[in-house]
């Protein structure tokens, strides 16, 4: 497989594993008290995405970006103005973490132009495989003419790359029906099943058993398939589908047959890669929606609108899951998620953190209704929390920030030894349990005891306290792993109880 080569691309590489872990420091929690599951930060999107990866990898169901495409465009709200090489630079470890975040269902949808396309489908090609490739959908983000160019230019991309392509079509949903598609079905004759519409019964190709003659039981005129083609079904399930009444022979009964398709019947749609503009929204709209929220003077350079997001979270998830979005912009992914009932996670550097984000999700709770509140019904609620990026978990030295709580040290190294999200609370030294082996974690005084050796050391008298705390679950494991400041016990104690002991700071690190 051809990869693609810049200047600078291993240091490029090496970013993502080399950019620091930092605390996320809690702002302000806005809407209903007691809830928090969506998150607004704002900071460094390489940064915050590895401040989360201990805590949410391998638990995002959709990631949707809007990176900046590089037109060599001066934006107010963002440089779009990079060096080729730079651009590649500044992706390639964003693009790592992110896909890092993903579940095995989960999908990465990106927004892109011609300017980068290409480029971006070979730099994801290398980091997840070509086999993840799944679709580039085409967005007419235009409604008329652009005549300021050689040719104009009409519409973008939006690249999606799934975890497991098997797993993703299964559970993928289907579109709704549009006002288009239901107008094919109609109900001339008032039958009890409502609006149907004739499915053809001829396929392209050669089938012995599907090379049958069909007579119409109105006029007894007879019907071979067409040239090149045989019938859809073998002739048993004709002769069920014409004893049911779901064979059409037209009006006067002399038509090719078709097979009866009830509007009732029908789950929705396949998603296919063109999406027009009445079906998804164009740029006057997005424009227009930011323009409702925050009015011309602050309005964002370059929105989606809010139906194409819909689209995308329409296809990948349900309510409930959660949607991950680390160029927020103007707050659309979060928005349009919120409204859907789907969590959130949204990061943003820029100032528009604040000045747009939060301002336009506060206006989503109390319920505005521009872009798809209504046909999503949405009448507002819910809440968001809003995190900057705080100090670094490790120093430069190795050791471990002393800003750092027992929670958060306790999410860092659960991730480093199992490879698993810390989605678990931690309010004792027992982090858990995991393929045989139970992690535990003395540091910060959590056994209630701030003396040198009153919990941080391990001793038999903590030994004996572990045991109590973690109850029947340390039976179950073959092994322990206790991480503190030091051990008193003799290595041929810890080897007899099956006990590795790592030292902190020295012993923790980090994926």
């Amino acid at each position: 497989m051809p990869f693609l080569d810049w200047v600078n691309k291993s240091q490029a590489r090496q970013a993502g594993a080399e950019a620091p872990y930092r605390l996320l420091d809690f702002q302000e929690q806005y809407g209903d008290a007691g809830e928090g599951d969506n998150l607004l930060i704002q900071g460094d999107n390489l940064e915050a995405v590895k401040a989360l990866i201990p805590f949410y990898a391998g638990r995002v169901k959709c990631i949707y970006i809007d990176p900046p495409y590089n037109t060599q465009s001066a934006f107010e709200h963002y440089d779009d103005k990079l060096e080729h090489s730079q651009w590649l630079s500044m992706m390639y470890p964003r693009l790592k973490l992110l896909w890092d975040l993903l579940d095995e269902d989960g999908s990465l949808w990106i927004s892109i132009d011609d300017s980068e396309a290409h480029y971006l489908k070979v730099l994801m090609d290398e980091l997840a495989g070509r086999g993840a490739f799944l679709a580039a959908m085409v967005w007419q983000k235009r409604y008329s003419r652009e005549n300021r160019e050689a040719i104009g230019d009409a519409h973008e991309y939006v690249y999606l790359y799934v975890k497991n392509v098997a797993r993703f079509k299964k559970i993928r949903n289907k579109l709704p029906l549009g006002p288009k598609q239901k107008s094919a079905y109609r109900n001339p004759n008032n039958h009890p099943n409502g609006p149907w519409r004739g499915v053809s019964l001829s396929a392209q190709g050669y089938r012995p058993n599907q090379m049958y003659e069909i007579v119409s039981p109105i006029t007894g005129k007879k019907h071979l398939p067409p040239a090149g083609s045989c019938w859809k079904v073998i002739e048993s399930e004709y002769k069920r589908l014409l004893a049911e009444s779901r064979i059409y022979f037209g009006k006067d009964g002399n038509a090719v047959p078709s097979r009866i398709q009830y509007l009732k019947d029908i789950e929705g749609m396949v998603p296919w890669t063109w999406w027009p503009h009445q079906e998804v929204g164009h740029t006057d709209e997005s424009k227009r929606e930011v323009q409702e929220l925050f009015g011309k003077d602050i309005a964002f350079d370059t929105p989606k609108p809010e139906r194409l997001i819909e689209r995308i979270l329409r296809i990948a998830t349900n309510e409930g899951d959660l949607v991950f979005d680390s160029f927020l912009g103007s707050g659309t992914t979060a928005a349009v998620a919120h409204k859907m009932g789907r969590r959130y996670i949204g990061i943003e550097m820029g100032d528009h953190a604040r000045t747009h984000c939060i301002p336009r999700l506060q206006k989503v709770i109390e319920g505005e209704q521009g872009g798809i509140s209504e046909a999503v019904n949405w009448k507002g609620g819910g809440s968001f929390r809003f995190y900057t990026l705080g100090d670094t978990v490790f120093l430069a030295d190795g050791g471990i920030n002393p800003k750092v709580r027992f929670e958060a040290l306790a999410g860092y190294v659960w991730h480093f030894e199992t490879g698993q999200p810390a989605s678990q609370d931690f309010k004792s030294p027992f982090l858990g349990e995991h393929e045989g082996t139970g992690y535990y974690l003395l540091y910060n005084g959590i056994l209630g005891d701030k003396r040198p050796q009153g919990g941080n050391v391990f001793t038999q008298t903590i030994l004996a306290q572990l045991d109590r705390i973690s109850g029947a679950l340390h039976t179950r494991a073959t092994k322990r792993v206790v991480y503190g400041e030091k051990t008193l016990l003799s290595d041929r104690r810890l080897v007899a109880d099956n006990i590795v002991f790592k030292q902190i700071p020295y012993d923790i690190k980090a994926r």
